[in-house]
Order: C-alpha cells, then structure tokens, then sequence
C-alpha cells in the first residue's frame, strides 16, 4: 500500500529561492497528480534538487532516510533513449542502479525544455506579443528534437518578446506550472510513462 511519493527532481539551480521556484513549477505540472493523492490521502513532495547529479545523489539517501515512501528519480536524459531508464543513466552518467525499479526512474527527453515546446499554445500566451513560433522545430513527438537545438530554439523564439529572452530559472518554473499536460503527454512518451506510472500507482489496491 502506497502512502507517501516523494519524486526527486533535477533542476532549479543551487539557490534556495529557485529550488522554490521550481517545485512550485511541478506543482502546477503535477496538478492532476496532486488531485488524485488528496483524494487517497497519499503524502506526496517534489524536491528540487538542482543538478543532476545531486538529484541522483539525494534520490539515493532517500532510499535509506525514507524506505516506507515510493521514491522516484525524474531527470533530463540529456540526449536520445534507446534503453531502460537505469541502463540509460549507466551509460551516461556512469550511475550505479539502487536498489530500485525502473517504476522508480523517469526521464524528461532530451531535457526538461522538450515538454515546453510541447506546449506552443502555452508558450505563446506566457510570452505574448513578439513570440517567434516559427523558430521553434516542429516534429509531433518532441523526444526526436536533439538536445542542442532545444535551448537556442527557445532563446530565438523568445528574443523579442517583453518577458526577454527564455531564462531557465526564471521562466521554466512558471511555463512549467501553466502547461497544458495532456499536450505535452502526447507529443513525449516519457512523460506519458511518467503520469501512468504515477496513476496506476496512486490507484493500486489500498
């Protein structure tokens, strides 16, 4: 029976005011979550745990501090997946696997900035006017887009907007709270996995 999930995730920098910023961010992207485990009076955090390796690194001592709670590890695969999440990381990163499933390990592909493109609707209404769609690539599954056209593509798109140009810590956060999840789910199977893997565990046997 699953009374606690606690979901350690990679980004929000090093300061303590942008970690904040960036669980709040998840708490708006994991509303529909949120709403679920309220209702099966589940315990549920997100900890922003700035860079990745201190994501993996927290996500860890967690399995000790915390082994009555379903942990889980969310990262950027930082490049394209081909393999289980654990046997992705391992290649990589040169992790370790913990005494933990794939259940327990998600990954945002190819990084976090491929589910908001996800989302251009969303990104447009946040930036407003002077929003360059067209610089943003167009492929229905956002997971193909490489890692490196991702950023330059929203610093493009957003260069002449009066919000300024795409700032990881000071607009991720916010885009992120907005987006319009069934979007995003669609267009990035990983993330689909992610929100299944979290609903068929909120909704398990009790």
């Amino acid at each position: 029976m699953v009374t606690q999930i606690r979901v350690y995730v990679e980004g929000g920098g090093n300061a303590k005011d942008t970690k904040t910023r960036m669980r709040e961010g998840f708490g708006g992207f994991f509303r529909v979550i949120i709403d679920r485990v309220r209702e099966r009076r589940i315990k549920w955090q997100v900890i922003a745990c700035g860079p990745r390796d201190e994501a993996y690194r927290d996500f860890k001592i967690a399995l000790e501090a915390n082994p009555g709670a379903f942990n889980m590890l969310l990262v950027d695969s930082e490049g394209p997946v081909s393999a289980q999440p654990w046997d992705h990381l391992r290649e990589r990163d040169g992790w370790a696997k913990p005494d933990a499933d794939d259940s327990q390990c998600h990954l945002m592909v190819q990084t976090m900035e491929a589910w908001l493109i996800a989302d251009l609707e969303t990104l447009a209404r946040f930036y407003g006017a002077g929003f360059g769609r067209a610089a943003i690539p167009s492929n229905p599954n956002v997971e193909e887009i490489d890692k490196s056209r991702l950023l330059p593509a929203l610093e493009a798109a957003t260069r002449d907007t009066t919000k300024g140009q795409y700032h990881k810590t000071r607009h991720a956060p916010r885009i992120l709270g907005e987006l319009d999840v069934s979007r995003v789910r669609s267009a990035a199977p990983h993330c689909e996995r992610l929100f299944s893997t979290l609903l068929d565990l909120i909704h398990s046997p009790q």
